[in-house]
């Protein structure tokens, strides 16, 4: 995954890409969110498969570091 994906203040504003690229890691994700097969994602953002499944681990593991604090209750 390391070598696939690089955060470069140079290159959108710092947000994780594909190395060689300006495609964001959001962008892959968020394009399998909105319906798009693994096939157009390739096609429309000239990414490999090996691209989108670092980018898919990349977000799984900032899922998992994660901190989730419970709300307060609300007093009534």
């Amino acid at each position: 995954m390391n070598e696939r994906i690089i955060i470069d203040p140079e290159i959108q504003h710092g947000k994780p890409v594909i190395r060689g690229t300006r495609v964001p890691i959001t962008r892959i994700v968020g394009g399998f969110a909105g319906g798009m097969t693994k096939e157009e994602i390739i096609r429309e953002y000239e990414v490999t498969e090996e691209d989108i499944w670092a980018a898919l681990s990349y977000a799984t593991e900032l899922i998992e570091a994660e901190e989730f604090h419970p709300l307060p209750a609300l007093a009534g």
